[in-house]
């Protein structure tokens, strides 16, 4: 195969990748009953006028599957941060004791487990989308090579290399959308 058709499947690949990795991003924040301090990614708190990720003005430590403990660099900074745990949506209630914050994450019911698997399937499905769009554009790309001179055998060889690319992320997306099910409904 030429240049340009290796170029087009690098390029759906490296699309295909970034799928994945959003997937994994987002799968990330789904609580799965085990404490982690990736859980606080997403807050961000007002340090001296800057908005500033958690995990940069504190140590984030989980002791137990069921508790996170924050402690902040500066004690004088626990309230703000307290408060950017409430207002982040995250679900839990901090505690703190003057020198530690204490998240206490409640067990799961069967109901919510269920709720988190249907959204971790959701993202999967946003993945696949993502996938299913690199595959179009290299698909087009090579069409539109096809129409430049390049030869039908070719472009088929091409569309089926594309093809198997697909499968073989797809696969991994579900793949890692079941570890993830699996690692939710435990209990």
């Amino acid at each position: 195969m030429n240049e340009e058709v290796n170029f087009i499947i690098d390029t759906a690949k490296e699309g295909m990748q970034k799928a994945i990795d959003h997937l994994t991003t987002e799968l990330q924040k789904i609580r799965a009953g085990k404490a982690s301090p990736s859980m606080l990614d997403s807050v961000y708190v007002d340090y001296y006028g800057a908005t500033t990720p958690l995990s940069q003005m504190a140590n984030i430590n989980t002791p137990d599957p069921k508790t996170i403990t924050i402690q902040p660099w500066e004690k004088g900074m626990i309230d703000d941060i307290s408060n950017a745990i409430l207002t982040s949506n995250i679900g839990l209630a901090p505690q703190n004791n003057g020198d530690v914050i204490i998240l206490s994450l409640p067990p799961l019911t069967e109901e919510r487990r269920k709720e988190l698997v249907k959204k971790a399937r959701a993202e999967a499905e946003h993945a696949k989308v993502g996938i299913r769009t690199a595959r179009k554009e290299a698909n087009d790309e090579v069409k539109s090579l096809e129409k430049e001179g390049l030869s039908e055998d070719e472009a088929r060889d091409a569309e089926d290399k594309i093809q198997n690319v697909t499968k073989e992320y797809t696969d991994r997306c579900d793949a890692i959308v079941d570890r993830k099910e699996k690692d939710i409904m435990t209990v």
